[in-house]
């Protein structure tokens, strides 16, 4: 078994080997992983923190040994605050780096940080307070960060930067936790998960105060819920079906 480390800011993760191919998921900086297979110029990954595989780029991140993926592992997680910092090396060079970057890896990659940074479990509240960091950022498939995000990286992203781990897809989130039986039970910070008209689950969204939810429709934005689904008061109608409300934690 390879290891690797993401030593770029934010890295396309395909679903098959392939520059065209569809982005699925993103490295940040820091993440670490397991290299499954190689072929050509391209690898398959298992990403470690949610297990999530695809295809990335050989010049787009480094090899490391197995002992550092491990040590990595077994660590409390770090990870920048800020929307946009930047790092700096031994030469004196800049990287950017997206809010949620892993600095932990700032080690092995020899690289220095002076900026803002965030650890360990948070409370429950600090939930909604995370989401708006995202607010009014562009819809973008597979993406986790402020610059392009969809709505399963979201929710991902901001209950990760808190301390906690949810899986990568929206349809693997609704798998976490506990259902709840009405709305009126949710609390802030609580799942709701939306189908489609084949019974799918498509859609997640972050519960908030008095009957709103932060979710990514176009770009991540606020709107009602209620036990139909989410209504958008611009279009004057719903948009998403609700199938489910999870309380993670």
């Amino acid at each position: 078994m390879q290891y690797g480390i993401c030593n770029l800011s934010i890295v396309p993760v395909r679903i098959q080997p392939a520059d065209a191919s569809e982005m699925v998921t993103q490295l940040l900086y820091g993440e670490y992983f397991k290299v499954l297979e190689e072929r050509g110029k391209w690898s398959r990954i298992r990403i470690a923190f949610d297990s999530y595989e695809g295809w990335i780029d050989n010049r787009q991140f480094i090899k490391v040994e197995e002992s550092i993926y491990f040590d990595l592992s077994s660590e409390e997680r770090r990870y920048s605050a800020d929307l946009i910092e930047f790092l700096t090396d031994e030469s004196e060079g800049l990287t950017t780096i997206a809010l949620g970057s892993v600095l932990n890896s700032n080690k092995p990659l020899k690289n220095t940080f002076d900026g803002s940074s965030i650890s360990g479990i948070k409370e429950k509240t600090n939930l909604v307070k995370t989401a708006l960091l995202y607010l009014n950022a562009p819809y973008m498939w597979g993406g986790k960060t402020p610059f392009g995000i969809d709505c399963s990286g979201l929710t991902q992203m901001v209950y990760m930067l808190n301390g906690y781990s949810l899986l990568r897809d929206a349809s693997q989130q609704a798998a976490q936790g506990e259902a709840l039986s009405f709305i009126e039970e949710s609390e802030p910070g609580d799942l709701a998960f939306f189908d489609n008209s084949e019974g799918k689950i498509t859609h997640v969204g972050i519960i908030m105060h008095d009957n709103y939810i932060i979710h990514v429709n176009g770009k991540v934005r606020i709107d009602r819920i209620d036990h139909s689904g989410i209504f958008n008061t611009e279009l004057k109608r719903h948009t998403h079906q609700l199938r489910v409300i999870k309380k993670i934690i």
